[in-house]
């Protein structure tokens, strides 16, 4: 069995670039989409066109839960799938995972939140760290799972780590099908898992109409060369994505080159290549006004 590079994808990757993914070289990742219920990862659809456009062709779909009950725990899985759903227009059989890293999660209120899952059509994913094992059943979660995901890092926190972990410091657990064994892969502050089974693979790709086309079907990037005159002063972006870096703030007046745009919603960037990678900017904003003249 060949293994395969997964890597976990929040807002602390929107600064990514598509040249970053493809140095890294990953094929799948797991993109968080909710917390609680009252937090929607706002760059998770930006998370995924850009590692797509780095070369990543499988998605799975991730739920920070804060639930200490068996209400709250399905309260918090219906958040999750309605998000992820209206975010991605994700098909039955996509992998959705529970992200269980809290102190006094019982391991009944994890069972109501994957039970919740699968009764919407999905595969339920069930992640958590070695350390807190002892505190869950994981023989009486295993019927309820599809996929184990399980974090346990040989290495300190933060220090950089290749695609090739040492498997004398394998979690001794069960049921494992992915190992998250670092917090900084290749040095890019990015959580990186290996695939230990088949399953952990196959999962990605449910069907024939999987989850990377469904993701990119809403918002993806169209190659188009042109020049753009702002009508404002506008900041320029590290990437598409409104809270990211500023690589400069661009005078009124000012005239770039983009060779493609990115129509969201209402919002639509505009990308500047650039001597090292590229410059995003906002051409119209989250109103659909328009902050300066495509030609």
């Amino acid at each position: 069995m060949g293994r395969e590079i997964v890597l976990d994808l929040a807002n602390y990757q929107r600064g990514l670039t598509a040249a970053q993914y493809k140095k890294i070289g990953a094929k799948y990742a797991i993109v968080k989409v909710t917390e609680n219920i009252n937090y929607v990862n706002e760059c998770a659809k930006q998370l995924v066109n850009t590692s797509a456009e780095g070369g990543v062709k499988g998605f799975a779909f991730y739920h920070f839960g804060r639930f200490t009950n068996d209400a709250k725990a399905v309260s918090e899985a219906k958040y999750f799938i309605s998000n992820t759903k209206s975010l991605f227009n994700v098909k039955p059989g996509t992998l959705l995972i529970l992200d269980a890293e809290i102190q006094g999660m019982p391991t009944s209120s994890v069972i109501a939140f994957l039970k919740e899952i699968k009764k919407a059509g999905y595969k339920a994913g069930f992640y958590t760290y070695k350390y807190l094992l002892p505190g869950f059943n994981l023989k009486a979660i295993k019927p309820y799972m599809d996929f184990f995901w399980l974090a346990s890092y040989p290495l300190a926190n933060g220090r950089a780590a290749d695609k090739n972990p040492d498997f004398n410091y394998f979690p001794s657990a069960d049921y494992v099908d992915l190992w998250q064994y670092t917090d900084n892969l290749l040095g890019y502050k990015v959580d990186g898992s290996i695939s230990v089974t088949e399953n952990a693979i196959k999962l990605f790709n449910p069907s024939s109409s999987g989850t990377k086309k469904t993701t990119a079907a809403k918002s993806e990037w169209v190659k188009k060369n042109g020049t753009f005159t702002l009508s404002e002063d506008l900041h320029l972006h590290e990437s598409p994505h409104i809270d990211s870096k500023n690589i400069a703030l661009l005078k009124k007046g000012s005239v770039i080159k983009f060779d493609a745009s990115l129509q969201g919603p209402k919002r639509l960037w505009l990308r500047q290549p650039r001597a090292k990678g590229y410059g995003y900017i906002v051409a119209k904003d989250k109103n659909g006004n328009s902050t300066g003249k495509i030609e």
